[in-house]
């Protein structure tokens, strides 16, 4: 018996294109854009990334013009107004040897601020040099650096603070060398991690057989890669190292009078706490202000530049 469907003939005349035009085209491709704006195009739709990293503007800012705003200098004593409460005149109120707090938290700011970010950026350089060359070489070049990392990050965090400070004192330049003595460790991990997964891609071998020089190859072909992953990694140890500060100076083996930190000024008020808590509040606010913004904006660059979130 012969099929009757093989007798039906199938023209284009028996189909027709519904919801397309073909001058929408262009709308409807997707446009071609880089690695970066795309990346950029995803961050900007984490709405609580772009509040973060506006925030942490404006508290930068504030760091570096607001002493000014004040008529009042942060280190000026006067002990007739001392613990005195926000008013007009003092917006942030007076601590117990009456210095104005709205002057004095912009002015410890800046120290705060300006330690994680040099700590940050030592972690960073050191990091990304000694696991880019463990990375690239492997072997046994990459098992004896990668024991020395293990022997240094062993060494008590504590213990290495107290003693450059007993060795060198208490000023700024050596509470951040002490604490920069460990943390690229976990740095040069997550580059070298990196650098093993791309270093034997078509890429890479064509510019060894180019003749290009290991650093060469290490900066301008496997560093950039995990440029993403180092980047997450340094937005969240910039509030890692903010609050390590705050805790020395807390404790005593920090920033030292007459400059002041936000740990600093925390220390100093904890014992006015049952009657003036606003001395121990505003420190403590913007601590905990500039550790949500770097933490929610290291989330939203993950999430950005992370190719595998590529839709």
């Amino acid at each position: 018996m012969e099929n009757n469907a093989s007798k039906i003939e199938i023209t284009k005349d028996l189909f027709e294109v519904i919801g397309v035009d073909s001058s929408d085209a262009e709308k409807i491709s997707r446009p071609s854009m880089t690695y970066l704006q795309d990346a950029w195009r995803r961050f900007k739709q984490n709405k609580l990334a772009l509040f973060s990293a506006a925030l942490l503007i404006v508290i930068i800012l504030m760091t570096l013009i607001g002493p000014s705003l004040s008529p009042h200098d942060f280190d000026y004593i006067n002990g007739d107004i001392k613990n005195s409460v926000p008013s007009a005149e003092f917006w942030f109120g007076t601590d117990d040897l009456g210095r104005d707090i709205f002057s004095r938290v912009w002015m410890g700011g800046r120290v705060s601020i300006a330690i994680g970010l040099c700590c940050t950026a030592i972690m960073a350089i050191v990091g990304s040099i000694y696991g880019g060359i463990a990375g690239y070489f492997g072997g046994l070049i990459d098992n004896i650096m990668m024991r020395l990392v293990e022997i240094i990050s062993s060494m008590p965090y504590l213990v290495l603070v107290i003693l450059i400070s007993l060795i060198f004192g208490k000023e700024i330049k050596w509470l951040i060398l002490a604490m920069s003595l460990t943390s690229w460790c976990g740095t040069s991990r997550l580059v070298r991690g990196q650098l093993l997964q791309v270093r034997e891609q078509e890429f890479v071998l064509a510019s060894q057989s180019l003749g290009a020089s290991p650093t060469r190859v290490i900066a301008k072909h496997l560093l950039p890669n995990a440029l993403g992953v180092l980047l997450v990694d340094i937005t969240l140890s910039v509030p890692g190292f903010i609050f390590s500060e705050a805790f020395l100076s807390y404790i005593g083996l920090g920033v030292q009078s007459p400059n002041t930190s936000w740990g600093a000024m925390a220390s100093q008020a904890q014992g006015q706490i049952m009657f003036y808590p606003h001395e121990l509040f505003f420190p403590c606010l913007l601590i905990s202000l500039v550790m949500f913004c770097f933490q929610m904006l290291g989330d939203g660059l993950n999430d950005a530049l992370d190719p595998r979130l590529r839709q």
